[in-house]
């Protein structure tokens, strides 16, 4: 069984939590590049942060300006937040009533194949959702969990976007519970036209805690990456 430390951030910042993510996995890194360098095996950590955000919206390395439907002095004034991110994917919002969920992994403790890993961490979701009677579904060519896939009633309740470097995971995924998702409005999701977002509020009509269903997250992914949490 392999050990992640859990942290659960709360409300914080997009950019703080990127340059918090972003020491834990360089750090990684640099373990692993000094146990190459000097034949040592020390062991390396993996994380998993929960976090929220207030408004923003970030742009995946591979992403279109152009999906960003609002200018400059627009975000200011509805107080949104932009970051052009290194994660991969195209744009997304994040912001209060969205559980994200940011996992930075060694690979090589587990398993060395990122199509693998992606498909897991959608699997976590797809899941969780059905603990509460939701059908999640993939959508080929289209990273996330989805509702209703092939119909024109489509709708992506979970993105994902993810960065690796040398076997270590950084970014993650986000799980709208009450998002308000008129946000999305100002932008075209993932870069995807005609699609529409969605929440487990709208789909079940009810607030569900964001304990219960971190919990249930934490539940899947360990028994999926047969690994134990512990609190930092």
């Amino acid at each position: 069984m392999q050990q992640i430390k859990l942290l659960d951030l709360g409300l914080k910042d997009y950019k703080e939590t990127w340059d918090y993510q972003e020491s834990l996995f360089q750090s990684t890194i640099q373990l692993k590049i000094e146990n190459r360098k000097n034949n040592t095996n020390h062991k390396t950590p993996n994380y998993f942060l929960f976090v929220e955000h207030p408004h923003v919206y970030t742009l995946g390395k591979s992403g279109d300006i152009n999906n960003l439907l609002l200018t400059e002095t627009q975000l200011t004034e509805k107080g949104i937040s932009f970051y052009k991110s290194n994660r991969g994917g195209d744009i997304t919002y994040h912001g209060p009533g969205q559980i994200i969920g940011y996992p930075i992994l060694d690979l090589d403790n587990f398993f060395g194949d990122i199509h693998k890993y992606l498909r897991f961490l959608e699997e976590v979701m797809i899941r969780t959702l059905a603990e509460y009677n939701i059908k999640g579904e993939r959508s080929e060519g289209e990273t996330g969990v989805w509702l209703d896939v092939g119909t024109p009633f489509a709708r992506k309740i979970c993105a994902m976007g993810v960065r690796t470097s040398r076997w270590v995971t950084m970014h993650g995924f986000a799980l709208n519970v009450t998002t308000n998702l008129g946000y999305f409005d100002h932008i075209i999701p993932c870069g995807i036209r005609g699609k529409a977002v969605t929440s487990l509020e709208a789909e079940l009509d009810k607030k569900i805690p964001f304990k219960e269903i971190k919990t249930k997250i934490l539940k899947h992914f360990s028994n999926l990456f047969e690994a134990e949490f512990e609190n930092e």
